[in-house]
């Protein structure tokens, strides 16, 4: 037995909590890991609070990040004692997760904790912090560089947003952060957005084309909100989305795109290749300075997850939650 969050659905309902678990229940992998530390991502509070359909099979373990020491491995890819990190691959959601103290996993899906990382430094990155990585990325490869002019990152106080201010201010970038929140403008300012702008003058329906005013975006909340985005890209400018906080769906026209030429660039975090994920923490590695984490993570135990996912729903946590489980 071991204890985790264990999400069930039955006649009785839709339920989560923590509780013992036999280790029956794991799931079918080459690799068992001694569970460190997770993270509570905007997924794993859709999971826990079933406002979301996350998760597709029961019971499931959430957790969609976890660092952890293997205790048994059938594949040389890891030996017994290597300290292990996984982002995304449907675990959590068809394979169970990281919020618990062991994961039999795949090691097709792992890979070893970078150096320059400890295992709560890494899981205060998480999925968030990897994703926003793949987000700058995207907006390089599209040549959207400092000199170009200012980069949107909206939802900026959350996980993802957070990481891309503090990474797009360290590369050099002129950052405009977009957030819901006015009393965290002094949290974003210190991770280096040279401006701090209300969300709502971009979540309310808009223009098919308006003024110029961004040459790059990082997007975690789609709906009107990213079509706005795109509506004000400057020509030839780049739009990373790579979340729906506010909808799925996208009332926007293909004005900016064949006026203005612009390119959404869409980043998935879940699948990506592995040779993808090596590259965007080592450029984390490169990156973040350990200081980072102080404003950035806040920490519990698997005992606050179920009240940390109500909270983060409401929209009441700032920037990351690590969970120490081992």
């Amino acid at each position: 037995m071991f204890r985790g969050i264990l999400i069930e659905k039955d006649e009785q309902g839709y339920r989560a909590a923590l509780k013992d678990i036999d280790e029956s229940l794991l799931p079918e992998g080459d690799v068992t890991v001694d569970v460190v530390y997770s993270t509570l991502n905007y997924k794993d509070g859709l999971a826990i609070t079933g406002k979301g359909p996350v998760v597709r099979q029961f019971p499931m373990v959430p957790g969609i990040d976890m660092v952890g020491v293997v205790s048994q491995s059938d594949t040389g890819k890891f030996a017994i004692g290597d300290t292990v990190l996984l982002n995304g691959f449907g675990v959590g959601e068809v394979h169970c997760g990281g919020l618990a103290q062991k994961a039999r996993l795949k090691s097709d899906w792992l890979i070893p904790l970078p150096k320059a990382f400890s295992p709560r430094q890494a899981m205060a990155i998480g999925t968030a912090g990897y994703t926003a990585m793949l987000c700058v990325m995207a907006l390089e490869k599209n040549g959207v560089t400092p000199e170009k002019g200012d980069i949107l990152v909206t939802g900026a106080n959350g996980g993802v947003g957070s990481f891309a201010v503090a990474i797009l201010a360290k590369l050099g970038y002129s950052v405009v952060a977009s957030t819901g929140r006015a009393e965290e403008t002094a949290y974003l300012h210190k991770l280096g957005a040279k401006e701090v702008i209300d969300r709502h003058s971009l979540s309310e329906p808009g223009r098919p084309l308006a003024k110029e005013r961004w040459a790059g975006a990082v997007d975690s909340v789609g709906s009107h909100t990213l079509a706005n985005i795109c509506a004000s890209i400057q020509y030839g400018g780049t739009v990373a989305a790579c979340g729906l906080a506010q909808g799925m769906d996208l009332p926007a026209t293909v004005m900016p795109f064949i006026l203005r030429g612009i390119t959404l660039a869409g980043v998935d975090s879940v699948m990506r290749p592995i040779a993808d994920r090596e590259t965007a923490w080592q450029r984390l590695a490169d990156i973040i300075e350990p200081e980072m984490f102080d404003d950035i993570a806040t920490e519990m135990t698997l005992d606050g997850v179920i009240q940390g996912a109500n909270d983060l729903m409401a929209g009441n946590i700032r920037g990351r939650i690590v969970v120490k489980v081992g």
